[in-house]
């Protein structure tokens, strides 16, 4: 068959891979227009799109999927199918009219399960034990389509949103080979989705990251793993802005010098010593900071942290 691909960002690129080294002729690449990226703002190519030109796959960036221009072109690659994994943009209908055999994505959870832009990052934050990968076909509403084929992983309890999208990304790959070849064959299945049962996962903000002390220690932790590697979660010392980039829940009693015998206040340090940060949460709970960064300055394990700044048992992270 002949494939078009929508795709932009990294998750995106091991399914383009399998396609790419398959038996299926990926006709066309459909990607967002370059963004400024690094630390120079400088315009440049996403991942799918350098994958692709170094295929010598023609590659379309329109503003508008609207544009009499792209659909021309894209209607001119004469595919059979189109192949969809975070293209970022929502599909018209006139666009998922023109292959014959229409457009399928890779959505990264189990459907009908977080339907949005941040599937990965909020099943993560919401402390989910399990997600997975569908393969759906692309209908005008967002990610309501009904399921080819679905396949779960489990989420480990210390695990970023990183890891687990590289993950996600590779089980997506070959589920999707999987589902095309089945499209070929004519013996392809879909399952509507229960509408009942659907959530959803809106795009992240950067002010989400904002830690709230008040939120039982495990809550915390899990929006630290969610938010990594974007947008983060952060804190406030002092009014100096801290990232915190890894954390851990366990057991045990912290130290408890330097602070009176009481319930101590959510955000206040426990123990600031001997390589351990470790922080009040709500309800009498407790996190431990193993990695963290002030702002401009690099990412630093807590030992060399405390080494180079004075905290205390007793001070307060909060909201600034």
């Amino acid at each position: 068959m002949k494939v078009v691909f929508f795709g932009t960002p990294a998750f995106a690129v091991p399914t383009l891979e399998r396609l790419v080294l398959g038996r299926h002729a990926v006709v066309g690449v459909i990607t967002q227009p370059d963004r400024p990226r690094g630390r120079g703002q400088k315009p440049s190519d996403g991942p799918v799109k350098r994958l692709a030109i170094r295929h010598g796959i023609p590659v379309l960036q329109p503003e508008r999927l609207k544009d009499e221009a792209f659909v021309a072109a894209f209607t001119a690659l004469a595919a059979d199918l189109g192949v969809v994994a975070a293209y970022g943009k929502i599909l018209p209908g006139q666009v998922l009219a023109i292959p014959p055999l229409g457009l399928i994505n890779v959505h990264a959870s189990l459907l009908p399960r977080y339907r949005g832009a941040a599937p990965i990052q909020r099943a993560v934050v919401a402390g989910e034990t399990e997600t997975g990968v569908s393969i759906m076909r692309v209908v005008r509403e967002l990610d309501a389509g009904p399921v080819f084929a679905a396949h779960s992983l489990a989420i480990g309890p210390d695990e970023t949103s990183e890891s687990l999208e590289h993950r996600l990304a590779a089980a997506g790959a070959d589920l999707l080979l999987r589902v095309v070849g089945e499209i070929e064959q004519g013996h392809a299945r879909e399952t509507p989705q229960d509408e009942r049962l659907a959530t959803y996962a809106p795009r992240l903000t950067k002010d989400e990251g904002l830690i709230c002390w008040d939120a039982p220690a495990p809550v915390i932790h899990n929006k630290i793993r969610g938010l990594h590697p974007w947008p983060h979660a952060y804190t406030y010392l002092e009014q100096a802005r801290f990232i915190i980039l890894e954390s851990a829940v366990s057991g045990g009693q912290p130290a408890s010098e330097g602070r009176v015998d009481r319930q101590p206040r959510p955000g206040e340090i426990l123990e600031a010593g001997h390589a351990s940060l470790k922080v009040a949460g709500g309800g009498g709970t407790w996190l431990s900071i193993l990695r963290i960064q002030p702002e401009g300055r690099r990412p630093m394990a807590v030992r060399e942290f405390l080494a180079g700044h004075p905290v205390s048992p007793g001070m307060l992270f909060g909201p600034g």
